[in-house]
C-alpha cells in the first residue's frame, strides 16, 4: 500500500470535490479517498504504484486532469540499452512517475510525475542509486506556489478584460434606465437597435473571451448529467445572452412588450463572478501560508566540507556523515550533531519556544532552526524526507488532507444541490409564466437565471477544508502538531484531560532537592564522601546522588569498600570514615538514633519526596531529599486547564503517597496510582465512563497503549518515537502548556468551521428564493442577477476570510 497525494486541477465547489471522489471511489485499487478543495489535492492509498496510472486516466475522464511536470535529467554512465532499460525499469516502478524515457545518445532522461506525488530531486536520486548518477537540467518540479501566483495574475487579468467590455454595456442598459435623459440621448444619436447590436458584441466577447472557462467546464458535466457550479454560471448567462439576442435581432418572436434585452446582467455575471474566483484564489493562497512558512525553513545550499575543503552545494545534496560549516545566522540545513563548536540556536520555528537554546559538541541540532551566535560545524545525521522538519510537514499535510466527520453531512448535500438548484430554476421559470403579471417572460427570466446565478455549492465546500489547512497551520507555528485532522474536531469536545506523571508532568529523572546538615558537619565534606559512595550503584537514587555531587564541582575520592544493602541503603569506607546512606530502617538497625532529622524526613516524604539519612562514622550528620522534580511549566499547564473548564487526572505506577503528594501540589482533581501499562487504558476507561471523553498526555514507551485509548492522545515532542506513534496530537515544543494551546485551538477551529457552514447553508437557504422572487408578491423587489452574482461572488471570499482569522488563533491566557 502506497500513500499517494495528487494536486487536481480544475476543482471549484464542493460538487467538483464529490465528483473527484466517486472518480476514486470506482478504481478498485484505491482505498481511503480524501479529496480538499481548499489544497485543490486528493490523498489515497494505493495498492500498486504501477496503477497510478490509471487513476491519472479516470480523473482526466472525470474532467479533473493531474498536475504534472515534466523533468529533464543527465545522466552519467549510460554505457549500453541495458543501462537505459535498468534507469527506465527503476522510475516506472517509482510512485509518483507516469512516464520515463531515456536517451542514450544524449544522456537524457524525460520524465513525467504528477505534483505533490513525488519531489524532482528523489527522481534524480532514484537514477543515481542504480549506478548512474543525475542532475536536473529543466522541470525543478511544479512550483504549487507559482503555479498559484500565476492562477492569480490570470483571474486578475481575465477579470480586468471582462470588466473593460462589460463597463460600456453596462453603463449605456443601467443608466438609461436611472436617468432616462441619457437613453433618449443614445436613442436620438446611434438609435436603440444599434447600441443593442453593440451591447451583443461586446457581451459576446466577455462570453467567448474571460468567460470561456465557465462554459468549457460547465457545458461537458452538464451533458454529462453532472452539473457543477460552472454549469450554473453557463446556463445562467447563456440563458440571459440568447434570450437578448432573440429579442435584438427577432424580436417579433416576443409577445407584445417583452423583447428586452439582458446583454448587462450575462455580461456583469461574468465579471463578478470572476473577481469572486479572483478574491477566493487570493484567500486560498494565504490559507497555506503556514506550512509555506515551514517548506521555506531550510536552506537552498549548505556549506560542506569535501576533500579537505568548504563547499558550497544544494541542501538536497547532503548526505549523512557530511560535515557542515555554519556561521552566524545561517539556517541548519538537515539535523545533526555539533562536532565542534557553541553557539545558541534559535528552535522557535520548529517547537515555538522563543528562547534560544544553547549547542555545543555532542549537542543535536534540528534542520530549519538558525544558528544565532557562534560558528558551528555539524555532522549531518537525518537529510532530505527523514529530517524532523520533513516529518513536521508531511504531518501538518495529512492532518490538512484529512476530513472530518462533520464533512460528511456537508458532501451529502452538495452531492444533490447543483441539480436541485437547477430544478429550482426550471419551476421558478414555470411559475413566473403561468402565474406572474404582465410582462411574464421577462420576470421569469430574471427570476430563473438570478436563482441559477445566486447559488452557491464553493462556499459549502470550502467551509470545512480552509478552516483545517489554517487551523492545523497555525498549530505547526505554536509547536502543536495535528497527526491526524479528525483531532481537530475530537479535541474540541474533551472533558477530562489525563497526564502520565513520570517525564511529563515532571521531568522524568530524580534529583536532589533538599540537603539538611545537622550536628555542625561540612556540607562539601559531607557531600563529598555521599557521592563518592553512591557513584557505584546503580540505583537511580543513588545516579541522583551523584549527579549532584559533580554538578557542585566537588572531587570524589575512590572508595575503599562499597555494599548495597537491598531495601535499606549502602555501606561504604570512604577517605578512612565509614559512610551509611539509607532509609530511616538503615539507621535502626546500626542502631544511630534518626529522631534529629525524623519530623524533617515526614515532612519531606508528604511532599512526595523521598528521604535518606546520612551517618558518617556512627553519627547521624545530613539528611538528603530526592525526587522527581516537576517541570517548570506544570503548575502553569493544570491552571489553564481549570480556567478551560476541564477536569485533570494524573495516572501513574509510582506509589499513592508519591502521586497525592504531587496532585496536592498542581491541583489535580483525579489520582489513579500503582497502575500498569494495561491498568492506564482501565483507568482511562473508567474516567470516559464517569466523566465524558477523555485526552492523555504520555511521552514514553510504556504511554502507548494509553495513548491509544483515549478519546485523543498528545505526546511530547520530545518523547519516544513510540509515544508519538500513537498519539494524535504531538506536541514539539515539549511544553505541557501546548496541551490548554491544541484544545483552545481546536475549540476556535470548530466555531469558525461552524461559522462558515451556517454562512454556507444560511446563505443558499435565505437567498435562494429571494432571488426566485419569493417577495415581489408581497411588494418586495426582484432580485437582480447582477445582484445574485455579486452575492455569489463574495460568499466563498467571506467564508475564506473567516477562516483566515485562525491565523491570529492563539493558546489561552
Amino acid at each position: 500500500m502506497t500513500d499517494m497525494t495528487l494536486q487536481i486541477d480544475g476543482m471549484t465547489c464542493a460538487v467538483c470535490v464529490g465528483k473527484v471522489e466517486r472518480a476514486l471511489e470506482e478504481l478498485p485499487f484505491v482505498h481511503g479517498q480524501s479529496v480538499n478543495l481548499a489544497a485543490e489535492n486528493a490523498s489515497f492509498d494505493l495498492d500498486d504504484p504501477q496503477k497510478l496510472a490509471e487513476v491519472v486516466a479516470a480523473l482526466a475522464r472525470a474532467g479533473y486532469p493531474v498536475v504534472t511536470d515534466h523533468l529533464e535529467l543527465s545522466v552519467e554512465g549510460l554505457v549500453d540499452a541495458a543501462s537505459v532499460a535498468r534507469v527506465e525499469g527503476a522510475l516506472l516502478v517509482t510512485p509518483g512517475v507516469l512516464e520515463a524515457s531515456v536517451n542514450l545518445a544524449t544522456e537524457t532522461a524525460h520524465v513525467t510525475i504528477a505534483s505533490g506525488a513525488i519531489a524532482p530531486s528523489q527522481v534524480a536520486a532514484i537514477i543515481t542509486a542504480e549506478g548512474f548518477p543525475a542532475h536536473l537540467r529543466t522541470g525543478g518540479g511544479v512550483d504549487l506556489e507559482r503555479r498559484r501566483a500565476e492562477e492569480i495574475r490570470h483571474l486578475g487579468r481575465l477579470t480586468i478584460v471582462a470588466a473593460l467590455l462589460a463597463l460600456p454595456v453596462f453603463v449605456v442598459e443601467m443608466v438609461g434606465h436611472v436617468y432616462p435623459p441619457f437613453h433618449h440621448w443614445i436613442d436620438a444619436t446611434i438609435g436603440m437597435q444599434t447600441s443593442r447590436v453593440i451591447q451583443f458584441l461586446l457581451t459576446l466577447a466577455v462570453l467567448a473571451g474571460p468567460g470561456a472557462r465557465f462554459y468549457r467546464r460547465g457545458i461537458p458535466q452538464l451533458l454529462h448529467g453532472a452539473p457543477d457550479m460552472n454549469s450554473l454560471v453557463a446556463v445562467g448567462t447563456a440563458a440571459a445572452f440568447v434570450y437578448s439576442s432573440l429579442a435584438t435581432f427577432a424580436p417579433g418572436i416576443f409577445p407584445e412588450g417583452t423583447a428586452n434585452v439582458y446583454f448587462e446582467s450575462a455580461a456583469v455575471i461574468i465579471v463578478l463572478i470572476l473577481f469572486g474566483r479572483w478574491m477566493e484564489a487570493r484567500a486560498k493562497g494565504r490559507t497555506g501560508a503556514a506550512i509555506r512558512a515551514l517548506m521555506n525553513l531550510q536552506p537552498k545550499t549548505a556549506r560542506v566540507e569535501r576533500d579537505g575543503k568548504t563547499v558550497e552545494i544544494s541542501a538536497e545534496e547532503i548526505r549523512p556523515g557530511d560535515v557542515i560549516v555554519l556561521r552566524p545566522g545561517e539556517s541548519v540545513p538537515v539535523d545533526g550533531v555539533v562536532v565542534e563548536g557553541h553557539s545558541s540556536v534559535d528552535e522557535s520555528m520548529i517547537t515555538g519556544e522563543p528562547i534560544p537554546v544553547a549547542k555545543r559538541a555532542g549537542d543535536k541540532v534540528t534542520g530549519g532552526t538558525v544558528n544565532t551566535t557562534g560558528s558551528l560545524r555539524i555532522e549531518a545525521t537525518r537529510v532530505g524526507a527523514d529530517t524532523t522538519l520533513a516529518h513536521i510537514i508531511r504531518m501538518v499535510e495529512q492532518a490538512q488532507a484529512a476530513k472530518l466527520p462533520i464533512q460528511s453531512v456537508v458532501d451529502r448535500i452538495t452531492r444533490w444541490f447543483v441539480p436541485a438548484v437547477m430544478t429550482a430554476a426550471a419551476i421558478t421559470f414555470a411559475v413566473w409564466m403561468l402565474f406572474g403579471p404582465q410582462p411574464a417572460l421577462g420576470l421569469a427570466l430574471v427570476a430563473g437565471v438570478s436563482v441559477l446565478v445566486i447559488a452557491c455549492p464553493c462556499a459549502m465546500g470550502l467551509a470545512v477544508p480552509t478552516s483545517i489547512m489554517v487551523g492545523t497551520g497555525r498549530g505547526a507555528e505554536l509547536g502543536v502538531l495535528f497527526r491526524k485532522g479528525d483531532a481537530l474536531q475530537t479535541l474540541q469536545g474533551v472533558r477530562v484531560v489525563a497526564f502520565d506523571k513520570t517525564g511529563t508532568l515532571t521531568e522524568g529523572h530524580p534529583a536532589v532537592t533538599d540537603v539538611r546538615i545537622v550536628n555542625g558537619a561540612d556540607e562539601a565534606e559531607v557531600l563529598r564522601l555521599v557521592g563518592a559512595a553512591e557513584a557505584h550503584s546503580e540505583h537511580p537514587l543513588a545516579r541522583a546522588i551523584a549527579r549532584h555531587v559533580e554538578e557542585r564541582g566537588l572531587d570524589l575520592p575512590e572508595p575503599e569498600s562499597f555494599r548495597a544493602i537491598p531495601g535499606f541503603g549502602l555501606r561504604a569506607e570512604v577517605a578512612g570514615k565509614r559512610v551509611l546512606v539509607g532509609a530511616t530502617r538503615l539507621l535502626e538497625r546500626e542502631k544511630i538514633d534518626p529522631s534529629p532529622l525524623a519530623e524533617e524526613a515526614a515532612r519531606l516524604a508528604a511532599d512526595g519526596k523521598t528521604p535518606l539519612f546520612v551517618a558518617i562514622d556512627g553519627a547521624l550528620v545530613a539528611l538528603l531529599a530526592v525526587a522527581d522534580p516537576i517541570k517548570p511549566g506544570t503548575p502553569a499547564a493544570i491552571a489553564q486547564l481549570h480556567r478551560m473548564g476541564l477536569e485533570v487526572a494524573m495516572i501513574t505506577g509510582d506509589t499513592r503517597a508519591t502521586a497525592e503528594a504531587i496532585a496536592r501540589q498542581l491541583g489535580i482533581d483525579h489520582v489513579v496510582a500503582e497502575v500498569l501499562p494495561r491498568g492506564k487504558v482501565s483507568a482511562i476507561e473508567a474516567l470516559r465512563e464517569k466523566h465524558g471523553p477523555v485526552a492523555f498526555v504520555g511521552d514514553g514507551i510504556n504511554d502507548a497503549p494509553a495513548l491509544a485509548a483515549a478519546d485523543i492522545g498528545l505526546a511530547i515532542g520530545t518523547g519516544t518515537d513510540v509515544a508519538i506513534g500513537a498519539a494524535d496530537v504531538v506536541l514539539a515544543s515539549g511544553e505541557l502548556t501546548g496541551v490548554a494551546t491544541a484544545i483552545a485551538l481546536s475549540r476556535q477551529t470548530m466555531r469558525n468551521i461552524r461559522q462558515n457552514l451556517f454562512w454556507a447553508f444560511g446563505y443558499n437557504v435565505v437567498l435562494i428564493p429571494v432571488a426566485a422572487g419569493i417577495l415581489h408578491p408581497f411588494g418586495g423587489p426582484m432580485l437582480s442577477p447582477m445582484l445574485a452574482a455579486l452575492a455569489m461572488a463574495m460568499s466563498s471570499t467571506l467564508v475564506l476570510t473567516n477562516a483566515l482569522r485562525l491565523r491570529r488563533a492563539g493558546a489561552p491566557a
